[in-house]
């Protein structure tokens, strides 16, 4: 995602007129102060400069920014930021809250950014830059109401700049407005044919609209261009458009079933350099589906035959039971598919009563309104990843794609884990080896053309307190129980577009197993999620309302979501 460099109001010739410095002035200051010198050459300019000593106030501010601009070259954005806010401190302007917003952006911390971005609007005139810069911190907050409003301000200010109409393009697309989003791209791309990435949001769009061809198509001349050094703006993450191109032509291979050709670009995907928090979470996901696509080998299922008869309750551990998710290049979009799974018979840990009927609760209410379910009860981790990962990949091919999972889960360094059954740790161990990671189940789904539902009952306690003891200090657990919200982007966690998270409890709260066969939030959800016509949040309005008032305000249900429309899981 492309941002627009303002340039700074004191005028470069200016910082040259002290005659201490005319020995050095003619080389020196043209390397600092040019979007053109390469990033190492630019930094060690500005460096020699700060060096002499020799400026101060607005013309040091100066300098100071043009070094930060090197920096932002780089990818490294604290020491834009550090340069940046010592310029600002000797001299205000537009342009260096400008640039610090585009950096704190980058960094995903995108509350900052529109702070930023406030207050440079605030130092000069309307800017159609700053604008489209803000739009972007909004889009990335999934706050598109904002967002459109301040790249259509910016296009009426700054008309002609093609990025402006790919961004407010892109935003559209997040809303569902396909066709709106393809006017907006197609006018980005006639009015600079050789950006790139229009050309990537146009390979979204197709994907989207089920033209896998064209989409490949697209994504595969955005790359070409973004090999060809066709100049980008200071403000582009470095390798973030090739990232980008890799990544969206791969996701649209692997709905085009060209499996050896999704991996070539998930592969490509990640050995780009990220430094911004986009192509992090371009990587994360690049990261699970090659993982998911070189491991597709089927193995046999403990699934009766024909899906169509009447599945048995398993009551044995380590039992699971499927209706099987078509295999990949033979579903169809538009296909609802869930992921259940209970697990509490612990053998090393403090067992759970209620999350195999919780689970078996669950995956029923969600058959009974047409959902494909592949359930799972008591599961080890070689069962419970093999699972989670057929789901993942098949769940390439799906329209709407549910996980549900009642159980014991932790926060590790703010991370989240699901327990398999069999875990146990022991001193000089890693304690998440035997775990599944919530954030790569997240990262797996992450797509711009799927809606995604994530439900965790999985806050019981901290199951993990007598062995960290054992322990000693090999890793960090946080010091209260339950799970933690989602991370940032810039650890690998993602919680994109069309993506609702739902937990049991609050963030760092325990949720209750319950006295009865199921817990409170299982029960409530259980009951809840059948009715017709009942849009998903309402949904879970009525079973937070449900837990608060049976536990007594013991427990309240929380949910964040970026979900673009009203989302149904049971029909009108």
């Amino acid at each position: 995602m492309r941002r627009l460099l303002v340039a700074f109001c004191l005028l470069a010739a200016t910082l040259w007129s002290a005659p201490s410095f005319a020995q050095s002035r003619a080389q020196l200051g043209p390397l600092c102060t040019s979007e053109g010198t390469p990033a190492d050459q630019q930094i060690d300019a500005c460096n020699k400069i700060i060096a002499l000593k020799v400026f101060k106030g607005g013309q040091l501010a100066t300098v100071y920014f043009w070094r930060a601009v090197g920096w932002n070259k780089k990818g490294d954005y604290d020491k834009v930021i550090s340069d940046t806010t010592e310029a600002i401190r000797l001299a205000p302007d537009q342009a260096l809250y400008n640039l610090r917003g585009s950096a704190y952006f980058d960094k995903g911390e995108n509350d900052i950014a529109i702070a930023d971005f406030n207050d440079a609007l605030k130092l000069g005139p309307p800017s159609g830059i700053i604008l489209h810069n803000r739009a972007n911190a909004y889009k990335a907050k999934h706050d598109y109401a904002k967002a459109l409003a301040d790249y259509n301000e910016a296009i009426r200010l700054y008309p002609g700049e093609a990025y402006i109409y790919d961004n407010r393009g892109s935003t559209k697309l997040k809303l569902g407005d396909l066709d709106g989003a393809l006017a907006d791209v197609n006018e980005a791309i006639r009015l600079n044919p050789k950006l790139p990435a229009p050309l990537i949001t146009r390979t979204v769009i197709w994907r989207a609209k089920g033209n896998f061809d064209r989409a490949i198509a697209d994504g595969s001349e955005a790359i070409r261009l973004a090999k060809s050094n066709v100049p980008l703006a200071v403000l582009t993450a470095p390798g973030s458009v090739l990232i980008a191109g890799y990544i969206h032509r791969g996701l649209a291979y692997e709905a085009k079933g060209d499996v050896e050709h999704a991996k070539d670009d998930y592969r490509s995907t990640l050995q780009g350099v990220a430094s911004d928090a986009g192509s992090k979470s371009n990587q994360a996901t690049a990261k699970v589906r090659f993982s998911l696509l070189s491991d597709m080998a089927p193995a046999p299922r403990d699934a009766p035959a024909d899906p169509a008869q009447p599945q048995k309750a398993d009551n044995t551990p380590q039992g699971q039971t499927t209706s099987p998710p078509a295999a990949p290049g033979t579903a169809s979009r538009g296909k609802r598919m869930a992921l259940v799974i209970g697990n509490g018979a612990y053998n090393h840990v403090k067992a759970l009563p209620n999350p195999s009927n919780d689970a078996r609760a669950v995956a029923k209410s969600l058959r009974d309104i047409g959902f494909a379910v592949t359930e799972g009860i008591d599961l080890d981790r070689a069962k419970m990843q093999k699972m989670t990962r057929d789901f993942l990949r098949d769940a390439a091919q799906a329209q709407l794609a549910v996980v549900y999972y009642a159980g014991h889960g932790v926060q590790i360094d703010g991370r989240n884990y699901l327990i398999p059954v069999d875990v146990e740790l022991k001193s000089g161990t890693s304690m998440t080896a035997s775990m599944i990671d919530m954030d790569t189940i997240m990262a797996g789904l992450d797509d711009h053309v799927r809606t995604n539902i994530l439900i965790f009952d999985a806050c019981r306690n901290n199951p993990m307190a007598p062995q960290v003891a054992s322990a000693g200090a090999n890793r960090a657990i946080e010091g209260a129980s339950g799970l933690a919200a989602p991370t940032s982007l810039g650890s690998g966690a993602t919680l994109g577009a069309g993506t609702l998270i739902a937990f049991a409890t609050a963030p760092g709260q325990v949720a209750l197993d319950g006295e009865g066969a199921n817990s409170p939030f299982s029960a409530a959800l259980s009951r809840h999620i059948g009715t017709p016509g009942l849009e998903v949040q309402q949904m879970l309005t009525r079973v937070r309302a449900e837990v608060v008032s049976g536990t007594k305000n013991k427990q309240v249900p929380w949910s964040n979501s970026s979900l673009l429309g009203e989302v149904y899981l049971a029909e009108k």
